[in-house]
């Protein structure tokens, strides 16, 4: 049997760090990617490193029912691309992809169908799968994701230790494969119908046949109507945001203390929201922007997943307590509402 290489692509990680590398946050959906250009590349590099020809690609992402949506779809069509896929969980985590890559890492290890195993992905979870697989004859490097700085970006030290080697995935590939999503162009309104006068209420004190309905034997008393052209009120809101995660569905309200100085957290967190709003804004409409504002207080699972993700890479802490949380979210919602005004 002749002797090859064999790429496994953890999908989140590398999406995730093109994107952080891209638009200075892990927003997936802030960024658009040439799959066909980018698995090239990538096919190319590895071939190189390892100085064998290429087996196979092997991707892993999650999808909701374990079925490939369209875009996995094409990928899974790519000439020796393999999509491997795990569940996409109630609160939007990804569930069985890295024990897919684990899996699949040691039994073509322990089968002999390969030499070398080039691995994109920063995970600390896979770094046993690593060492089983070497056990087998096999080596194994971690090609990693090079951030802004040219370092690799989100790479787990025990990962680090546990590889044959380290490598960045060519710089040239990623900048011409990944471009910053663009907001659609707006669509023409169309003029709304007009709307009916008010229908005349009876005398002040009489209650209408609505406040009947409603149980209320007192009239209501009219609406003083807002000026021509006066945007629709929006419900008042109260002094202390209440922020919520569609992840979680629960608030972020416990106080916990924190290993790290307070301005610090607060800077981090305030760079992480400003990247993460500016994403938005440039890859949503104002019509999607007014989705989320219509939200409040809940914020998008994607949103809050990124939110959460680059304030652990930016601090290099992953244990952020709910404190911390509360407060990256009620700045989010500050942050968004002021630049989606």
């Amino acid at each position: 049997m002749r002797s090859q290489c064999s790429l496994y692509v953890d999908a989140g990680y590398l999406l995730a760090s093109v994107a952080t590398r891209t638009t200075g946050t892990a927003l997936r959906s802030g960024i658009e990617v040439d799959f066909s250009v980018l698995i090239a590349g990538l096919t190319k590099q590895v071939e190189n490193l390892s100085g064998l020809p290429l087996l196979r690609v092997n991707w892993y992402d999650a999808s909701k029912g374990a079925e490939p949506d369209p875009e996995q779809k094409a990928i899974a069509a790519l000439p020796r691309v393999k999509v491997r896929l795990g569940r996409v969980g109630f609160s939007g985590e990804q569930k069985g992809v890295d024990l897919r890559i684990g899996l699949d890492m040691v039994a073509h290890a322990r089968n002999g169908a390969i030499d070398v195993i080039l691995l994109v992905s920063g995970d600390d979870d896979l770094t046993e799968a690593v060492e089983e697989a070497q056990v087998h004859g096999v080596q194994v490097i971690v090609l990693a994701v090079p951030g802004r700085d040219g370092r690799p970006h989100g790479l787990s030290e025990h990962l680090r230790r546990a590889a044959d080697g380290v490598e960045v995935c060519d710089v040239a590939t990623l900048d011409q494969a990944v471009t910053k999503t663009q907001a659609k162009t707006q669509a023409v309104a169309t003029p709304a119908p007009p709307v009916p006068g008010p229908v005349p209420r009876p005398p002040s004190g009489i209650p209408t046949p609505a406040d009947l309905a409603n149980g209320r034997l007192q009239a209501t008393a009219p609406a003083t109507p807002a000026p021509a052209g006066a945007a629709a009120p929006r419900p008042a809101e109260p002094a202390s945001v209440l922020a919520y995660s569609t992840t979680t569905g629960l608030p972020s309200l416990v106080p916990v203390e924190f290993a790290l100085p307070k301005e610090e957290v607060d800077k981090a967190i305030e760079e992480v929201v400003g990247r993460v709003v500016q994403s938005l804004l440039d890859s949503l409409t104002k019509e999607a922007q007014a989705e989320i504002l219509e939200a409040w207080p809940s914020i998008p699972r994607e949103v809050d997943r990124t939110l959460l993700l680059d304030l652990s890479n930016s601090l290099d802490y992953y244990d952020l307590s709910e404190s911390i949380r509360y407060r990256l979210r009620g700045q989010f919602w500050k942050g968004f509402k002021e630049a989606a005004a």
